[in-house]
């Protein structure tokens, strides 16, 4: 799996169906029928990467 943001293969997963791309520090979580994308902030929250919500 690839990061949806960047297209690094530096992914680790991190919980269920969550995972952390650790080039461009995006968290994104998968499930059957959506991708939601975070940004991590300095105290370790989670915050919607911008406005984008894909669906795939």
């Amino acid at each position: 799996m690839g990061c949806p943001v960047c297209g690094s293969k530096a992914v680790g997963k991190v919980g269920m169906d969550q995972y952390y791309c650790w080039d461009c520090c995006v968290e994104f979580r998968q499930n059957k029928n959506e991708l939601n994308i975070f940004e991590v902030a300095e105290d370790g929250s989670l915050i919607a990467y911008g406005q984008d919500k894909f669906e795939g």
